[in-house]
């Protein structure tokens, strides 16, 4: 009969991506893993095989969980560029910049770097739909709105400003911005 496992997966992958967002991937070694999650070694590579073996799960089991979270914020957002930008303000709120990045660091993966891609399609559509427009031109809107939302995470993360999302959401759509209250 088969030892019941005294820490979950879910806990050990956590712990990995936890590594890769604070050390890089040189840091997530199958003996940082075993301090951080409370086991040994070995016992790491009997879950897992090997090193890539474990990152691949930890990071699949990272998209499953943005992939998640993605789809209860799009069924909050509410239609409309105000519900775009609240989208992807809760897509980046707390750890949401740091969880991107340590996605992104597995994208040399091909299953990943298609898991990577349908969740930006699924993103850019949701913008879409929500900043209107003709097909062609909300899907274009929806691409660039996209990539501001990345390149703002980005320079926040490096301490710059960043845009005001709902704003160039509005000049995407080409709806008024809301007037500030004085």
């Amino acid at each position: 009969m088969a030892r019941a496992r005294s820490v979950p997966d879910e806990t050990v992958l956590a712990a990995v991506r936890a590594l890769l967002a604070r050390d890089g991937p040189r840091g997530a070694t199958f003996a940082a893993v075993a301090r951080e999650a409370g086991l040994s070694g070995p016992s790491l590579v009997q879950r897992y095989g090997d090193r890539e073996g474990m990152l691949r799960a930890a990071l699949a089991a990272g998209w499953e969980a943005l992939e998640t979270r993605t789809a209860a914020a799009i069924a909050a957002a509410p239609p409309g560029p105000k519900g775009a930008a609240q989208l992807l303000k809760s897509l980046g709120s707390g750890a949401g910049a740091d969880e991107l990045a340590v996605l992104a660091s597995g994208l040399d993966d091909k299953v990943l770097r298609r898991r990577a891609a349908t969740w930006r399609g699924a993103v850019e559509a949701a913008l879409a739909e929500r900043l209107g427009g003709g097909r062609k031109a909300a899907a274009e809107a929806a691409a660039i709105l996209f990539l501001a939302w990345q390149g703002r995470m980005l320079w926040e993360a490096a301490g710059g400003p960043g845009i005001r999302l709902k704003d160039a959401a509005h000049r995407l759509a080409g709806t008024p911005e809301p007037v500030a209250d004085m």
